[in-house]
């Protein structure tokens, strides 16, 4: 365990955590939110440093970034840990449970990343890396330090004061666009999407992004709001690259996976804003 980022101490040994949106107020041996952040006689912890489930050297176009070093290699690492409960989860095992993990320190990291010539560095991923924050921000300046390139794949929901210390030292981002509708937002994922909002416009211009917006059939298909969505996008940047995939059932989620013919109807739309959009799970 290490003392967490971003929280403050309140009255009767509680604690506020000031990570995400969410601000958990947080009582003694109670949790948040995300699960990951305990409070510990009056201090918050992060129960999941170092605390790896997942590790791969993956292509980086599988993260997904289709214009960021395309060709070459990254190391993935994940750990477990959510700010959000989504229904359709894709890696529930990870994000909504504590599965098996091996505490692995930042100098080991470092030498694998570093045993592979095609390797650019380190991809966040697989559960949401803001809620092992302590980790990431620790092994993100020490990959900086080894000239390697961090990157981060994320659904956004993090507070702007956090985000900008990750800016100066995360080089790539993927966010995650949940849908263009609060309704989803809190009905499905337990979160909302202002914030999401304001963390890609944090990051564009600051740092490379690409979006990824996974499309389930009935529940953000709608073509009024993604053309709402994709309109946004481009009015940030045209060639902001985007990628549209494809559901399939998972976690609490039962419908059927997406229509194939959905995504090409929503790649049309989007091709009207922006100039990279690509299909994937397809």
């Amino acid at each position: 365990m290490k003392e967490a980022y971003a929280y403050e101490q309140i009255t009767d040994n509680r604690v506020r955590c000031q990570l995400c949106p969410h601000r958990c107020v947080i009582g003694v041996e109670g949790v948040g939110s995300c699960k990951v952040r305990k409070n510990i006689e009056g201090k918050l912890m992060a129960l999941n440093y170092g605390e790896l489930s997942s590790l791969a050297f993956d292509p980086v176009e599988k993260k997904p970034l289709r214009h960021f070093h395309p060709g070459q290699h990254i190391l993935s690492i994940g750990s477990f840990g959510c700010n959000f409960s989504c229904d359709f989860c894709q890696n529930w095992q990870i994000a909504q449970i504590r599965p098996k993990t091996q505490f692995v320190t930042t100098e080991q990291l470092i030498g694998l990343m570093q045993s592979r010539p095609d390797n650019i560095g380190i991809a966040y991923t697989y559960n949401e890396p803001t809620v092992f924050y302590e980790y990431v921000l620790d092994t993100a300046k020490a990959v900086r330090d080894a000239g390697y390139k961090n990157v981060m794949v994320t659904n956004g929901y993090i507070n702007p004061e956090p985000l900008k210390t990750l800016l100066q030292y995360v080089d790539a981002f993927n966010v995650d666009l949940k849908a263009f509708d609060e309704g989803f937002y809190h009905h499905i994922c337990s979160g909302t999407l202002s914030p999401v909002m304001e963390t890609i416009k944090a990051i564009s211009g600051a740092a490379h992004i690409e979006i990824t917006v996974l499309l389930i059939d009935g529940y953000n298909t709608d073509e009024r709001l993604l053309e709402e969505m994709f309109r946004w996008l481009g009015g940030l940047d045209q060639d902001m690259p985007l990628h549209l995939t494809r559901y399939f059932p998972a976690n609490r989620m039962k419908t059927p996976a997406t229509q194939v013919e959905t995504l090409k109807k929503a790649k049309v739309i989007a091709e009207r804003y922006l100039n990279r959009v690509y299909l994937g799970n397809v």
